[in-house]
């Protein structure tokens, strides 16, 4: 096995290693348990942040041949670095990893929020405590989630898909708020529904092209338009459902406010990326056919998530439930810019996951806080929180215009350039889609300073008189990367885009 490849094993089994030594801590460890598992999270991310290491920029092999031919093989994409292992040879099943300019930002980002919840857990375990095990859970659901990002055997994408399903939901039925049974039920009975629709779709490709492979099911291989088409509507539906796109997403308001802060977090800022990354490099990449057909579809789809989460932002009253909701809105983006299938359109697609995971993630840490100090998310009960508490008012307002796309900060470009790529391909669809999603950003901008007007101004009200108007430590060391990332991202995009040009240009070379 390579260095590399060795980065790739050690990425996953850190995380899960910690996770079976915190379980294996007596309850009478707690504190000791909850540093135990930052450090194991830190160990990952530093890993994570290794796989750099070695990237080159001839990451593509393509032989745009006709397959079969004599002597030429199908199109193929080669990652940075790869494991391919014997799993189950009787299946023709593989243990293969990889990791690229397309995964690789996501994959930094789940390990450092994975880190930044972990630590926050030092300062404040939600009720009922036992914070060995809610750490231990954090980093179970971060072995699903790197899993995802970096599976490149379907069946094997498949089961990391799912390893999040049961840990999440402990996370939210357990350390949850008021409704967190109800929350993480719906939870899991629309990401089951999703699950079925991706194994089923999983199993119509493997069977079609006989392999799951997606270094050579990347480009439609092996499958006819008619079953494209098909896998496709099963993959989008599946990874609609976890993103959550339009109008499969009314579990995730629930979830967001009924979940512990940390929970938010990893919800918001990774979790939901493993359904938009899906559908770039699964339903795209392996149906492309499918994909052209229905791109008009979900840009429509697209644009509706954006006027209508920014018409229900508009109209919540509550801190946690506002901030979910706009993530309805900033996927909408996201999904634009997937449906252009251009380079403009995926570019932007993938630095606005990463804004988003960002930007949001900062968001649900500062409700948090909020909520804890004054005991309620209402809107109309936290009014003049500058009064008493002025630098957790100024790093909501931080915040909140990064959420909103001012130019300087990571939400900008990802949602900007969703609606370039709309323009540029033209047409009578898709100049409209172009100047709603606009009239959408409009309205993102509306309802985030409604928001601040609301929180952050006007006279303090009774609740918000009694904060203290310190921050701890450990939020200071949560909330800082997140605060110098959304303002690097802003001014140098680069540092997202400059790894994804190449794959993401090769990857439209294979589907085309």
């Amino acid at each position: 096995m390579t260095l590399g490849g060795t980065g790739l094993v050690g990425t996953l089994a850190v995380p899960a290693v910690g996770a079976a030594v915190l379980a294996l801590l007596p309850g009478r460890f707690d504190r000791a348990a909850r540093i135990t598992g930052t450090a194991f999270a830190a160990v990952t991310l530093v890993l994570a942040a290794l796989l750099v290491l070695g990237a080159t920029d001839s990451w593509v092999v393509y032989d745009a041949s006709p397959v079969g031919a004599p002597g030429t093989a199908a199109p193929a994409i080669w990652p940075w670095h790869q494991v391919d292992l014997a799993w189950v040879p009787g299946l023709d099943l593989r243990f293969q990893l990889g990791v690229d300019g397309i995964s690789y930002p996501l994959v930094v980002l789940t390990a450092l929020l994975t880190l930044l919840c972990c630590a926050y857990t030092w300062w404040r375990v939600p009720a009922p405590g036992r914070g060995r095990s809610l750490v231990a859970l954090l980093l179970v659901v971060e072995v699903g989630i790197l899993g995802t990002f970096l599976a490149l055997d379907l069946v094997l994408f498949f089961l990391f898909f799912e390893v999040v399903l049961l840990p999440m939901y402990a996370i939210i039925a357990v350390w949850g708020g008021e409704g967190r049974q109800h929350a993480a039920r719906k939870f899991a009975l629309y990401t089951l529904f999703g699950s079925v629709l991706l194994l089923v779709g999983v199993f119509t490709v493997v069977t079609a092209a006989g392999t799951a492979d997606l270094t050579e099911l990347t480009g439609g291989t092996g499958l006819s338009r008619g079953t494209q088409i098909g896998a496709f509507v099963l993959l989008a539906i599946a990874f609609a459902v976890k993103s959550p796109l339009w109008p499969l997403h009314s579990w995730l308001p629930d979830a967001h406010t009924a979940a512990p802060t940390v929970g938010s977090v990893i919800l918001a800022g990774v979790l939901l990326k493993m359904g938009t990354y899906g559908l770039i490099r699964v339903a795209v990449g392996v149906a492309p056919e499918g994909a052209r057909a229905a791109a008009g579809v979900l840009g429509v789809l697209a644009v509706a998530a954006i006027i209508v989460g920014s018409l229900v932002c508009l109209a919540q009253s509550e801190l946690k439930r506002l901030i979910a909701y706009s993530s309805v809105g900033h996927m909408g983006f996201v999904l634009l810019g997937i449906a252009t299938l251009t380079a403009t359109g995926l570019q932007a697609a993938l630095i606005g996951n990463i804004a988003h995971g960002v930007i949001t993630g900062l968001l649900f840490f500062l409700a948090g806080a909020v909520k804890d100090r004054a005991h309620t998310g209402g809107l109309a009960e936290l009014g003049g929180l500058r009064e008493s508490s002025p630098r957790l008012a100024g790093l909501l307002g931080f915040a909140a215009v990064a959420s909103l796309g001012l130019p300087g900060l990571a939400g900008f470009w990802g949602e900007a350039f969703a609606v370039v790529a709309a323009w540029q391909v033209g047409g009578p669809l898709w100049t409209t889609l172009a100047v709603l999603a606009a009239l959408g950003g409009a309205l993102t901008a509306a309802y985030l300073l409604r928001l601040l007007r609301r929180v952050t101004h006007g006279p303090a009200s009774p609740r918000v008189l009694t904060l203290t108007p310190g921050l701890a430590g450990a939020e200071w060391a949560a909330w800082g990367p997140l605060v110098l990332l959304a303002v690097a991202l802003g001014l140098a995009p680069t540092l997202v885009l400059g790894y994804a040009e190449v794959p993401v240009e090769a990857l439209l070379e294979a589907i085309r």
